[in-house]
Parts: structure tokens; C-alpha cells; sequence
């Protein structure tokens, strides 16, 4: 069974953006560095989840002139129109994450790759929709921003499954411990 794997980078206090939404401070992480997780991940998934705060960044800010995830199958989660050119294999989307997944889920393919931004993943966890958390600590202290986990009570007792330091930086890879018991 395909599994959603939240895989993002995080302030060491916490947080995975400023809060206007930038990531500035994500500079110096080179994804084509061999210690970089991110290939490996890459290698592991073929379809991509993302809101549309999080794609305008991409499309806009971040990648305007090429679009990353080329070659993988992209949902962005939205009730708007997304703005042409769009990406090839890039549909918007305007149902529930737990819907979306039903569907996807069926279909044969690798895991699923839950992008961000910081609504969207509330959703996932609020409905515990999140097999895997791939969180690359960053060794930076923003001081504020927006917290990849909201103080919402809601509690996740999650598994160790592996760790890789490479470039000052930490992955921390844990699994949902019922997941486990599935």
C-alpha cells in the first residue's frame, strides 16, 4: 500500500517558514550534494501533494523558470484556478485530503510525498492522514514563524525508523506507531 511521507525542512525551534511565509534561511541545503537526502527521497515517490500557497511559491519564487518536480504527478489543493502555463502532471484539486487519498491510494505507484505548505499539513494530521514524518532539522533558530506542529492538543505517538546527518543539518525519518501495527 502506497504511504504519505511528510518530508520538509524545519528551524531548529520549530518552524518551517518565516512567518510572511519565506524560506530564505533554507539557503546553502544543495540537493545535489551526495549527503542530501533529497534524491533518495525523490527515488521513492511519484506523486507529489501540495496547497496552492505553497505551489505560487514554487511557480513564482523559489523555481519560476523550472519546475522541480518534472515527471511526478502533482496535486495542488485548491478552489481557484491555477494560473497558466501550468506544469505538465499538475491538476488542481479542490476536495478533501482524505478523499484525494482514497483515490490515490488504489491506483499502483509509489509513496506519496506531502509537500507542505503549513494549512495542508494541519489537515493531513488533524484527519491522521501522515504514514511518515521526513523532517530535516535545519540548525538555524528563527525565533518565530510558522510551527510545523500547531499547539491543537492533538497527540501522535510516532517511531524512530532512522536518522542521517550530513552538512550540519539532521534528518529525523519517524513512522506513525499505530502505522507499524497495521
Amino acid at each position: 500500500m502506497r504511504s504519505v511521507t511528510l518530508y520538509l525542512a524545519m528551524s531548529l525551534d520549530g518552524y518551517i517558514a518565516r512567518t510572511d511565509g519565506a524560506v530564505d534561511w533554507l539557503g546553502g541545503e544543495d540537493p545535489k550534494d551526495p549527503g542530501n537526502s533529497y534524491e533518495t527521497f525523490l527515488k521513492g515517490i511519484d506523486t507529489v501533494l501540495m496547497g496552492a500557497n505553497t505551489y505560487r511559491q514554487i511557480t513564482q519564487d523559489l523555481s519560476p523558470d523550472c519546475w522541480p518536480y518534472a515527471g511526478l504527478s502533482c496535486y495542488v489543493f485548491t478552489h481557484k484556478t491555477l494560473p497558466s502555463p501550468q506544469p505538465p502532471d499538475c491538476q488542481p484539486v479542490a476536495t478533501t485530503p482524505a478523499a484525494l487519498l482514497a483515490i490515490l491510494k488504489q491506483r499502483p505507484g509509489r509513496d506519496i510525498w506531502l509537500c507542505g505548505g503549513a494549512h495542508l499539513i494541519r489537515q493531513f494530521q488533524r484527519a491522521d492522514l501522515i504514514d511518515r514524518y521526513w523532517i530535516t532539522l535545519i540548525p538555524t533558530v528563527l525565533g518565530e514563524g510558522i510551527p510545523l506542529f500547531p499547539a491543537d492538543g492533538r497527540e501522535c505517538p510516532l517511531h524512530l525508523e532512522g536518522t542521517h546527518i550530513y552538512n550540519g543539518m539532521v534528518d529525523l525519518i519517524y513512522t506513525r506507531r499505530n502505522t507499524l501495527q497495521r
